[in-house]
């Protein structure tokens, strides 16, 4: 048989298919897997190199070939679909990813560690726990409007609905006061399990170096910083800070055409939990900025603030606080002393 240079490896939940080329891209062999041979089968070829797409369960092979002394590299499955030929099935997709995997100018995704698997599941757990509590709260919100109890948005005013039941117990319906008790503990369970979350997020960020020295942003809180010190590409994968704000989806779309420049809104494409995170921050940096009694005179947030939106310097603020974050995971620098 002739040697196999690159493998394209389509995994699933159990049926995998490996699709194996030559240097010259020829095909050597390609055959379905079941979830028990993976191992034993790539153990017994000469090593090389094996590309997956980077879906669930991905790094997890993606360690475990690399302990059979395999070039492991993960691909976003964005970047494979161009290559499917005709009808998508299990062989043209393994045939597509080995494909896409031999380009020389091609992007790859860092393999994760399982502790950093561990801290990307507490962010997304908290993540998750917070709105099913937004969920909570805009259901009993809701309900008790139709009985003519309102309160603002937000966990901050349960206190006050909560009152606002007890105060009207006589007139409201007993299921509906039994119902709202259920409404007030699961929500009190879910602000204790996410105030448990976040103190673990704030151990994770002061033991980690890159997210301290994050933490000296402003607009940059333990669960950003821990966020891009987990979900974001190495800082080496960018050659400039843009490189890196386009990766999260904060620079302009562009729809250029016969040397005529077309910028639009932000692509919106890369990592959305850290671009949503950024221009949270963002906000949050220009709140503070004004209860201070607004930006210094002259500043760029001053002249930005001065002719634009809130919303549209929050995206611009964030797109440079992307650019200042890769400088600091680049060049090991900070903004100030961490007072966190």
């Amino acid at each position: 048989m002739e040697k196999v240079s690159i493998v394209g490896l389509d995994i699933a939940k159990s049926s995998f298919h490996a699709h194996g080329a030559a240097a010259n891209g020829s095909k050597v062999f390609s055959k379905a897997l079941p979830r028990g041979r993976v191992l034993e089968f790539f153990g017994q070829i000469e090593p090389c190199t094996i590309a997956l797409e980077a879906c669930a369960g991905a790094h997890h092979w993606s360690r475990e070939l690399s302990r059979l002394g395999h070039d492991v590299r993960l691909i976003a499955p964005q970047y494979v679909k161009p290559y499917v030929k005709r009808q998508k099935n299990d062989a043209n997709d393994a045939e597509a990813i080995a494909e896409a995997a031999s380009r020389p100018t091609m992007r790859f995704v860092t393999t994760k560690t399982t502790e950093q698997q561990g801290q990307s599941m507490v962010l997304k757990t908290r993540d998750l726990l917070t709105g099913q509590r937004t969920q909570a709260i805009n259901a009993l919100r809701g309900h008790l409007a139709e009985h003519g109890i309102v309160a603002p948005k937000g966990p901050q005013h349960l206190p006050r609905l909560e009152k606002a039941v007890a105060e009207n117990g006589e007139r409201l319906p007993p299921e509906v006061t039994g119902l709202c008790q259920i409404f007030f503990d699961l929500i009190a369970g879910l602000s204790a399990r996410i105030d448990a979350l976040t103190r673990q997020l704030r151990q994770i960020a002061r033991q980690d170096d890159v997210a301290r020295r994050l933490m000296t942003m402003p607009g940059i809180g333990p669960v950003t910083a821990v966020s891009i010190a987990v979900l974001a590409a190495p800082p080496e994968m960018f050659s400039k800070g843009r490189d890196f704000a386009a990766w999260i989806g904060l620079a302009p779309r562009q729809h250029s055409t016969g040397g005529k420049t077309r910028l639009g809104k932000i692509s919106k494409m890369g990592q959305r939990d850290l671009r949503r995170l950024l221009i949270i921050g963002a906000m949050s940096a220009i709140q503070a900025a004004q209860k201070r009694g607004g930006a210094p005179d002259g500043s760029w947030l001053a002249r930005m603030l001065a002719r634009k939106p809130k919303m549209l310097v929050a995206v611009a603020l964030a797109n440079k606080m992307a650019r200042m974050a890769w400088a600091i995971m680049a060049h090991g620098a900070s903004t100030r002393p961490c007072q966190r």
